[in-house]
């Protein structure tokens, strides 16, 4: 039985290549896909299809902060790692991540025999949301069109213009009670794979979620909430991430750890950080894989 590492990158490659060698070849797999824009040079890509561990990297889709096309690259990871009928769960993270508990932990986690599905959700509105989170549907949002990084003025100015002239976008009865959380996950297969059936037989909710801001943090809770696999979530993605401490550069961007963040991280249950930069982040991770060298 093995388990796959879904994993959306963009920049910090050797990270990325410590993410993958912290799990073995035996019992861990890694789906990547890297942002269009930032695909690195063949030596690097080279380096990371070296480990066994690595069974698909893609560049498929060009990935803007807030677009769809970092939902639309999670669904073609997904895809991917259910063509291995040995996996039985699943973990979403960011190449900004990093495992906090041992591989020892990691394995006894998915064969127990109660297996869960760990995402957080919050049916829509939800109030800890800017509007309740419905200006996310209600209107073009135009994040796939312009690199929010460089031109978010003008997703912003459109958005105002909407709101002036008293627009909204329809949303069908066809699309389902809408939820909300945060992107990352950890599914069971059974879980996984419904997302995935349902995608390809009922399009209409993703084809819905172009010009939805972040629309990965809706389309996985609004399918398994509204489906049979809802009574075994957990409401808890068993990520440790620091919002509170004041830390963070931004309200949409978590704090950068660092190795003050070390016990409370490894007293939670969480299973992974984010998120993770360096040098700020560099002594705790190194703290993180000097634990697991002595557990070996």
């Amino acid at each position: 039985m093995k388990q796959a590492l879904l994993i959306t990158a963009y920049k910090d490659f050797d990270h990325l290549t410590d993410i993958i060698q912290f799990f073995d070849d035996e019992s861990f797999e890694c789906y990547i896909h890297i942002d269009k824009k930032h695909f690195p040079n063949e030596t690097v890509v080279q380096k990371i299809r070296s480990f066994r561990q690595v069974k698909f990297v893609s560049d498929y889709y060009t990935v803007n902060w807030g677009g769809r096309n970092h939902l639309r690259s999670c669904l073609l990871l997904a895809e991917e790692a259910l063509k291995n009928s040995d996996t039985i769960y699943f973990h979403l993270i960011s190449g900004q991540d990093f495992p906090i508990k041992d591989l020892a932990y990691f394995k006894s986690f998915a064969t127990q025999s109660d297996r869960r599905d760990y995402l957080t959700y919050h049916k829509m509105p939800y109030k800890n949301w800017v509007h309740g989170g419905m200006n996310r549907v209600e209107y073009y949002n135009f994040y796939d069109i312009f690199d929010a990084k460089k031109n978010a003025q003008w997703i912003v100015r459109f958005i105002a213009w909407q709101q002036k002239i008293g627009f909204k976008r329809r949303i069908s009865s066809r699309v389902p009670p809408l939820y909300a959380g945060d992107t990352w996950w950890s599914l069971t297969k059974e879980t996984l794979q419904h997302v995935i059936d349902y995608t390809s037989k009922q399009p209409y909710l993703l084809n819905r979620m172009k010009y939805t801001f972040c629309a990965e943090e809706m389309y996985f809770q609004t399918v398994i909430m509204n489906s049979p696999y809802a009574t075994n979530v957990v409401n808890d993605n068993l990520r440790y991430i620091d919002w509170t401490s004041g830390r963070s550069v931004s309200p949409a961007h978590p704090a950068v750890l660092d190795n003050t963040d070390f016990d409370k991280m490894k007293n939670s249950t969480a299973l992974f950080g984010r998120k993770f930069e360096s040098p700020v982040s560099d002594k705790l991770k190194q703290m993180l894989k000097n634990e697991k060298a002595l557990k070996k």
